[in-house]
């Protein structure tokens, strides 16, 4: 009745005319504070008589309560990482000769081992250049007098059978000319005779010199016939390109029947195990990763899987335009679950702290995301703001507000103020109570403590 006469003063003091303006406005201001101190009377009685219903608890009230003591647990301590899924051998294939592309065994997917078949080529030709460069190679083993058989070096040069010969005409020529000035001095052989004998000399010493440079040019000849024998031979077994590594064909670049020219890439192949997760972490946490740690992460194909690595390779320096630097973990993938250029996002498992503080999650009270504790002493309660860390079984870890030697209650803390009597045990006291000093739920995400 009170609020409809605070209206009707107010249509009053509307509608009045304006040479009674400042009378009614006296009128009017009166009313408006009698109105409002008969609604502070009336809601001030409402109050009182619902008191006991969802409120905080009076003076004079006991509140039935259960009570906890500040708990210690060991908190493994991670370092936020999210990056991509790489191969760490990733190889395209090229083909070292060209030809036509007879068969390729292998298709997109498939896992190859080192030294399997990738693609034939047609060898035809390449076996007509291997025998006519091993016909060369023959030609000149037989001047040098090799027996592939036995021994693939060539014989010394006075055992050469061309050397041979010309060492023998040179040494008869050698012989007669002796005889012949002999027996010129003797006066019975005449001057041309001695001279005759004296040409023939000159031309088979001539010919064993001459013998002797064919044999060292063929012995560097050898060499070069070996080389583009050997290569023929090279050629010949590159018509049949093999894996180099062993992984899985990302790539097929050609078909059968196909020319393909020397470098012609044919497929490519990545290595799936292991894979290599690279990521960036913020140059706060230098000092914190290191090779060796272990790394625990989700992939958006496996959201109920975690998948493990480790730390194998960290950056020494920090990029300036992102504040990060660079680290590499590499991932067991026997399975072949995981593919390279999959999003990954994780932790790094850094240290493990002991005997941090830590409260059950029913002692504590969230509100506009302050948390608070009710500490009981002698007899009464007391509101304590605390900061809390990670969460684990059931545990939160309080990193500040408490010494370690507190009571705390864990039960009605809807009922509890700041200097309200509590009583252990006893009717009441069920369970933590509901409303708007909602406790902390649920464990929060991983195991460890994001730093």
């Amino acid at each position: 009745m009170i609020n409809q006469g605070c209206a009707s003063g107010s249509r009053l003091l509307y509608g009045i005319k304006d040479r009674q303006k400042v009378y009614m406005r006296s009128v009017a201001l009166v009313a408006l504070v009698v109105a409002a101190a008969g609604c502070q009377q009336t809601s001030g009685q409402t109050n009182a008589g619902g008191g006991g219903r969802g409120g905080r608890a009076g003076r004079g009230q006991t509140v039935g309560i259960e009570t906890t003591t500040v708990q210690q647990m060991s908190v493994q301590r991670e370092v936020d990482l999210s990056g991509t899924l790489l191969s760490p051998d990733q190889a395209r294939i090229s083909s070292e000769v060209a030809g036509i592309i007879r068969e390729v065994p292998v298709q997109l997917g498939t896992e190859v081992r080192l030294g399997d078949v990738l693609v034939r080529l047609e060898p035809r030709e390449l076996q007509f250049a291997l025998d006519r460069a091993e016909s060369a190679l023959r030609q000149v083993e037989a001047q040098l007098g090799i027996d592939r058989a036995q021994d693939k070096q060539p014989l010394d040069d006075d055992q050469i059978a061309s050397v041979r010969q010309a060492m023998a005409n040179r040494d008869d020529a050698r012989a007669a000319f002796e005889r012949a000035q002999q027996l010129n001095g003797r006066g019975l052989l005449t001057r041309a005779d001695r001279d005759t004998a004296e040409t023939r000399l000159k031309v088979t010493e001539a010919n064993y010199q001459a013998a002797l440079d064919t044999v060292h040019s063929l012995k560097a000849s050898l060499q070069d016939r070996r080389a583009s024998y050997e290569l023929a031979q090279k050629k010949l077994a590159d018509a049949v390109i093999k894996a180099p590594v062993a992984g899985s064909i990302s790539e097929r670049l050609v078909q059968p029947g196909e020319f393909i020219r020397e470098n012609t890439p044919v497929v490519t192949i990545v290595q799936m195990n292991p894979l290599k997760l690279k990521s960036a972490i913020q140059e706060k946490h230098a000092s914190l990763i290191r090779p060796g740690q272990g790394v625990e992460f989700d992939v958006e194909a496996f959201l109920n899987r975690t998948f493990k690595g480790r730390i194998a390779y960290v950056s020494p320096a920090v990029d300036q335009a992102t504040r990060t630097f660079a680290v590499e973990a590499l991932v067991d993938n026997a399975d072949r679950q995981l593919k390279p250029g999959f999003f990954a996002k994780g932790v790094v498992l850094t240290h493990v702290d002991e005997r941090v503080l830590a409260v059950p999650e029913d002692a504590i009270s969230t509100l506009a995301g302050v948390s608070t504790v009710y500490v009981i002493e002698d007899g009464k309660a007391r509101q304590q703001q605390v900061t809390l860390g990670a969460r684990q079984n059931k545990l939160v870890e309080v990193t500040g507000g408490l010494k370690g030697e507190e009571t705390l209650a864990t039960a009605n803390l809807s009922q509890l103020a700041t200097g309200v009597s509590v009583r252990v045990g006893g009717e009441g006291a069920s369970g933590a109570g509901s409303g708007p000093g909602a406790r902390g739920s649920g464990q929060g995400g991983r195991r460890g403590a994001r730093q």
